[in-house]
């Protein structure tokens, strides 16, 4: 299925300028028009404060602010504008301990570098076609961690939506 992106605004964190316009040019093919950029964390997020962004989209090696601090702070800080936001980190290590630490720090999607244009699009799907709930607890912040649910789950089913 094909998607109206028109009216979406994307937020590109990203410190190497050719990764941006390579990202801005597949993001203009789906049709997204209101894209905006950042060089690192700290105008990432201050940008992502003075507009409202449908997506961001975060590098996670930058300095002085790294995508992993952006999106905790974006998930957590009092002043962020919209911590719900859908955050897709995009890094070229894509080791399962690092998708793991993104995950566990409310990223929504991990897109791993070098990407192509059906890569990224598939994230945008997944974050239309299975949201997941946004979760706050003392300890995390961010789209609930399960992408799946579990087989013979063990939790009794008390509520009257869980027994249908």
């Amino acid at each position: 299925m094909a998607y109206d992106f028109s009216n979406i605004s994307v937020l590109i964190v990203e410190d190497n300028q050719p990764m941006v316009q390579v990202t801005r040019a597949i993001l203009e093919t789906f049709g997204i028009q209101k894209i905006h950029s950042a060089s690192n964390g700290e105008a990432g997020f201050k940008k992502f404060n003075d507009d409202s962004y449908d997506l961001v989209l975060i590098d996670w090696m930058m300095k002085p602010m790294n995508g992993i601090e952006l999106t905790e702070k974006i998930r957590t800080d009092t002043y962020s504008k919209n911590p719900y936001v859908p955050i897709i980190l995009m890094t070229g290590f894509s080791e399962k301990k690092r998708v793991f630490k993104a995950r566990d720090k409310g990223v929504t999607e991990f897109l791993v570098k070098p990407f192509t244009a059906n890569d990224l699009y598939k994230r945008l799907v997944q974050i239309i076609e299975r949201p997941r709930p946004f979760v706050k607890s003392p300890e995390f912040t961010g789209p609930d961690r399960r992408r799946k649910a579990i087989e013979g789950d063990l939790i009794p089913k008390r509520r009257e939506e869980d027994k249908k």
